[in-house]
């Protein structure tokens, strides 16, 4: 009776450690998925997903907008103005859940940030942050600019611009680089690859591309270099682009049956699949 309850504690011992390892292991070894032509997944909203191991393994998500449907208007994560800290973090999929959006991407950089170590970790879910650019929501401008940063702008009406608001200013989002000028991709310094998230604006106004780069995952999508991106965006046709918040927080969610679904594989604290809790989001509305 002994020796098959010590049988049985080391058969249990053991299936536990091959499940924990396979749970490791997993997210470094697990094949990329299949390509996505573009597919509707909202009226005006269609997404794609681009799969490829050249130059390296890459896996890009394209979300193309169509700002003249009917029904399609967005939404920066609204902060409060008087705040030093305007904004609680959220996650992608929680500002989706949260806010009735049907497709969000995160959007500019913030502080306070620490990822030095588990119990150093900030923000977490409901933490006050700021954003580093300027940003506002449905009219009320809660962050000023403070790094010279390159501002989208939202109008009511849905007119897009960069620089300067069409009109009064109502949405605005900001990013830490332009990829694209005038149709042209900016000479930009390559440095590392990594995960990223872009916004580009067609040359007559009427499409957006949101582009999320999955990065950091050996043998998944290991990221694109700045004038990867940059040459990305010029291909999809756009006239103007930036490059938004990167690494552990590029993002992509869109709204589900039950909750939001995550359609790319962010890394947060390198763990493939967990999302980061961001300071600001761009968000999209939509009809089914």
């Amino acid at each position: 009776m002994r020796r098959k309850w010590v049988l049985g504690c080391g058969g249990a011992l053991l299936a536990a450690c091959c499940v924990l390892a396979a749970a490791l292991l997993w997210p470094r070894f697990r094949p990329q998925p299949r390509p996505v032509a573009a597919e509707r997944l909202f009226e005006g909203v269609t997404y794609a997903r681009r799969v490829t191991n050249t130059p390296r393994p890459l896996v890009v998500h394209v979300v193309t907008v169509d700002t003249r449907a009917e029904g399609i208007a967005f939404l920066v994560t609204p902060g409060d103005p008087k705040a030093d800290l305007p904004l609680q973090a959220h996650t992608t999929s929680q500002f989706v859940r949260d806010f009735g959006v049907q497709l969000a991407v995160n959007g500019d950089g913030f502080t306070p940030w620490s990822g030095r170590g588990f119990w150093d970790e900030y923000p977490r879910p409901g933490d006050p942050v700021a954003p580093i650019g300027f940003a506002a929501s449905q009219g009320v401008v809660y962050s000023q600019d403070t790094d010279s940063e390159p501002t989208l702008y939202l109008g009511r009406n849905n007119q897009i611009s960069f620089e300067r608001p069409v009109g009064a200013v109502y949405n605005a989002v900001s990013g830490n680089a332009w990829l694209v000028r005038r149709g042209q991709a900016l000479p930009l310094e390559a440095g590392a690859p990594a995960p990223r998230t872009a916004v580009g604006l067609s040359k007559n106004g009427r499409y957006l591309y949101l582009v999320v780069v999955d990065g950091r995952q050996a043998g998944y999508s290991e990221g694109m270099t700045l004038p990867e991106l940059a040459a990305l965006l010029v291909e999809l046709g756009a006239q103007e682009a930036i490059n938004l918040d990167g690494g552990g927080s590029s993002t992509l969610a869109r709204a589900g049956m039950l909750k939001p679904v995550v359609l790319n594989s962010p890394i947060h604290r390198n763990r493939p699949g967990r999302e980061r809790p961001v300071g600001n989001h761009l968000g999209v509305f939509a009809k089914p």
